[in-house]
């Protein structure tokens, strides 16, 4: 949910719930001299953004939560998986040339190389891609295993993991993007990538309500 901005009359219902809950909704209209009907909308609306809890036969109390505290638990809700998108992947042997070219072609900053069992073996990022092409090497006979980050120094993050754990990493290691991994026996798979775009995203997502 997001931290909504809230009207006079929202306010007004929430002092009330404050002062003298739990309070029924008939009692919080009678002291605004309004129809249960009339409010109906508005502690709809407070419920769901969860600075009221209601319980029946009880009435609404107020959960004692600022908006910054709503929002803080609504972002630990969210998971990589529900904002990771489809890996651009090539293997270890293609060239630098070729490496661009996939860049730009599919319009990302950093691309996840494989090994012969298709596990991760490097990441490449723009300014692996641009140093080497600086040089006076010719980039179609020098292979990106050459160029690339290798592991231990690959920061991966797991579908399960919150996404603002995985914001962290992207930020704390000063990348673009993660390799979203899943362990197996020969290696860790590919599985997905989050990048500074999906924690935009998601973002926007959550002060849209969505």
């Amino acid at each position: 949910m997001r931290t909504i901005e809230l009207n006079k009359r929202q306010e007004q219902i929430l002092e009330i719930v404050k002062g003298n809950g739990p309070i029924t909704g008939e009692q919080i209209a009678d002291q605004l001299n309004l129809t249960r009907a009339t409010l109906r909308p508005d502690l709809a609306i407070l419920t769901m953004a969860g600075y009221l809890d209601a319980r029946p036969r009880v009435g609404y109390f107020y959960t004692g939560k600022t908006g910054t505290q709503l929002l803080t638990e609504n972002l630990k809700k969210i998971h990589v998986r529900d904002y990771q998108s489809i890996p651009v992947v090539i293997s270890a042997n293609v060239s630098v040339y070729d490496a661009i070219v996939s860049m730009f072609l599919e319009d990302v900053g950093t691309l996840f190389v494989t090994d012969q069992s298709g596990c991760l073996a490097g990441v490449l990022s723009r300014k692996d891609l641009l140093r080497a092409s600086i040089g006076k090497q010719e980039l179609t006979a020098v292979p990106v295993n050459i160029i690339m980050t290798r592991m231990p120094n690959i920061t991966v993050c797991e579908k399960d993991d919150l996404l603002i754990e995985a914001a962290k990493k992207l930020i704390d290691k000063q990348i673009d993007a993660l390799p979203i991994v899943k362990e197996t026996e020969k290696g860790l798979e590919i599985v997905g990538r989050l990048t500074k775009t999906n924690v935009t995203k998601a973002f926007v997502a959550l002060a849209n309500d969505e």
